[in-house]
């Protein structure tokens, strides 16, 4: 089968073997693949001599279940998260924790970004928010554009910043009026919007140096405020200015509980629901559940679609245009 890798800096695709079928997986005919391009170009600048399979974000047919399997069947479609079970790849053999079925009136195309939207909801539920809160959500790509659609559609006042015009605009056409692109400006509409209060919760959805957005988002918040941190920012900020607001700094991890656990992801031994309400797969069966209701939309975020023969031009896309939002692979159509 085809699948993309990232080999020696550079990204292309290779033939590589298919998936086996394990207990408690589903064998899935990929029909689009998302690309998240922090993650991923990050990889790519680190790998080495062997070809390293990236993605992590897809959507396809069944055309296989393992024999303990009840609750999936062939011919279904669904949302997957999760490497190394989910990647760029025409094949993918992924256990049913970490997939959502995808009703027939939502896109595939839409649903193949799952991954992302379980990331973007599990860092809202780090925030901890509650009815009627206020975050600020830094760094408008499409994973912080999808974080604020979610953020809205939960009733938060939600403020978006990025320095990049193209993406502030975009966020803007969605229906948000606090989005901007000067510092000044945001920081304007955030005294009004939260009455001179300040934010509850800042998430960082940006990559690069983060001790200027970390210290700046100490004097965003109000006392005893939130910064998550989703982005691969680097994290040297001022003590003392998190010391006079008892701020707290958090890291959310992916798409929430069960990532990386290898009992729950490849042996697919799912956590009682009592003790640990909100799982990576949980998280990944709301966000279609979003897309379903339409509270949500990531139709008009979608900059490309290229066949995985082209994924070398689909990543460069990336680096050739600040306006690139959101990548998909697309593979040959399931028959």
């Amino acid at each position: 089968m085809k699948a993309v890798a990232a080999q020696k800096g550079t990204i292309g695709w290779i033939h590589a073997d298919e998936p086996k079928l394990l207990a408690g997986h589903v064998r899935i005919r990929t029909e689009y693949s998302a690309i998240s391009p922090g993650t991923e170009l990050s990889m790519a600048k680190k790998s080495a001599d062997n070809p390293l399979a990236i993605g992590y974000s897809a959507v396809g047919i069944i055309e296989q279940v393992a024999d303990d399997v009840t609750e999936l069947k062939i011919g279904q479609r669904v949302a997957c998260y999760g490497a190394p079970y989910v990647r760029h790849a025409e094949v993918l053999s992924v256990p049913v924790n970490l997939t959502a079925l995808v009703p027939e009136h939502v896109s595939p195309e839409e649903a193949a970004f799952a991954g992302l939207g379980a990331i973007a909801i599990h860092a809202l539920r780090i925030a901890d928010l509650r009815f009627g809160e206020s975050l600020i959500i830094v760094g408008l790509g499409i994973l912080g554009n999808i974080s604020a659609q979610i953020a809205a559609a939960a009733a938060y006042t939600t403020l978006g910043y990025d320095l990049n015009a193209d993406r502030v605009a975009i966020l803007r056409q969605s229906g948000f009026r606090h989005a901007y692109v000067s510092q000044a400006d945001l920081e304007a509409g955030l005294w009004a919007a939260t009455e001179g209060i300040g934010a509850d919760s800042v998430l960082l959805c940006a990559s690069g140096d983060g001790e200027s957005l970390i210290n700046s988002s100490l004097d965003w918040i109000r006392d005893r405020g939130k910064i998550i941190i989703v982005g691969d920012i680097s994290t040297n900020f001022s003590r003392n200015k998190m010391f006079r607001k008892e701020a707290q700094v958090l890291i959310s991890r992916a798409g929430g509980p069960g990532r990386y656990d290898k009992q729950y992801e490849q042996d697919n031994k799912d956590y009682p629901i009592g003790y640990v309400r909100w799982t990576e797969g949980r998280n990944t069966r709301e966000y279609i559940r979003l897309l379903a209701e339409k509270r949500i939309s990531v139709q008009h975020l979608i900059s490309g679609i290229y066949p995985i023969e082209q994924a070398a031009e689909a990543y460069k896309n990336y680096s050739i245009s600040s306006s690139t939002m959101g990548t998909l692979i697309q593979y040959p159509k399931y028959k």
